[in-house]
C-alpha cells in the first residue's frame, strides 16, 4: 500500500508541475477577476435583500409602536368617558382591557422588531464591509493585471532580443566579413583587368586606324599629282619623266 501511495504522490506532483507550466499568469489573473466580479454581484444582491428586510423591519417597528400607543390612548379615552358618565364603568373596563391587551400584543411585536432590526443592522454592516473589501481587491487586481501585462510585453521583447543576440556568433560574423572583403577585392581586381583588356583592344584599333589613315592620305596625294600631270597643270611632272642631269 505504501508504494502505491508514493506512486500516487509522485504522479500528483508531476501533474501539478505540468499544470504550472501550462498556466498563463495573465489568464489566471483575468479568471480570478471574473470570479471576484461574480462574488461582488452576489454580495451586492445579498446586501440589497438584507437592506430590504432591514427597512421592512424598521417600518414594522414604527407601525407596531404607533399601534401600541394608539390602543393605550384608546384605553385612556374609554376610562375618561366612563368617568364623565358617557359609558358605563363595566363597558369602559371591558373595552379598556381589550385595548390594553392589544397594546401588549403590539408591544411584544415591537420588541421582536427591535431584535430583527438589530440583527439586520449587523448583517448590513458585515455585507457592506465585504462589498467594500471585494471592490478594493478587485481594483487592486485590475491594477496588478495592467502592470503584469506591461511586464509581460517588456519581458517578451527583452527575451526575443536576447535570443537574437545569443544566436549571433562573433567569430562567424568576423569570418563572414573577411569572406566578403575577399570577394569584393576579387571583384574589384576582375573589373580592373577587364578595363585594361578593353583599353588594350581600343589602343590597338586606334593604331591600326592611324596607319590606314596615313596610307589613304599618300594614295590620294599620288592620284592628285597624276591628275595634274595629265592635265598639264601646276608644273606637274608627267609620270616616268626623270630630271635632266
Amino acid at each position: 500500500m505504501n508504494i502505491f501511495k508514493r506512486l500516487f504522490k509522485i504522479g500528483t506532483a508531476e501533474a501539478h508541475s505540468a499544470i504550472d507550466k501550462l498556466e498563463d499568469p495573465i489568464k489566471m489573473t483575468e479568471q480570478g477577476i471574473r470570479d471576484m466580479k461574480k462574488d461582488l454581484e452576489k454580495s451586492l444582491k445579498a446586501l440589497a435583500e438584507v437592506k430590504a428586510m432591514q427597512i421592512r423591519s424598521r417600518n414594522d417597528l414604527t407601525n407596531n409602536q404607533n399601534k401600541a400607543k394608539e390602543y393605550e390612548g384608546k384605553a385612556m379615552m374609554l376610562l375618561q368617558r366612563a368617568e364623565r358618565g358617557e359609558i358605563t364603568p363595566a363597558d369602559a373596563d371591558r373595552l379598556a382591557t381589550e385595548c390594553l391587551a392589544k397594546k401588549e400584543s403590539f408591544t411584544a411585536d415591537v420588541e421582536r422588531n427591535k431584535l430583527e432590526v438589530e440583527k439586520f443592522d449587523k448583517n448590513v454592516q458585515q455585507l457592506d464591509r465585504n462589498v467594500k473589501n471585494l471592490r478594493s481587491q478587485l481594483s487592486k487586481w485590475e491594477n496588478e493585471l495592467r502592470t503584469l501585462k506591461a511586464r509581460v510585453k517588456v519581458a517578451d521583447a527583452t527575451k526575443r532580443i536576447n535570443r537574437q543576440m545569443s544566436n549571433i556568433d562573433s567569430s562567424s560574423t568576423v569570418s563572414m566579413l573577411e569572406r566578403m572583403k575577399d570577394k569584393v577585392a576579387q571583384d574589384e581586381a576582375l573589373a580592373e583587368s577587364y578595363g585594361e583588356i578593353a583599353n588594350e583592344t581600343r589602343s590597338l584599333d586606334d593604331e591600326i586606324d592611324n596607319a590606314l589613315e596615313g596610307a589613304a592620305g599618300a594614295s590620294a596625294s599620288a592620284e592628285l599629282e597624276a591628275l595634274k600631270a595629265k592635265m598639264g597643270l601646276g608644273g606637274a611632272k608627267p609620270a616616268g619623266d626623270e630630271p635632266a642631269s
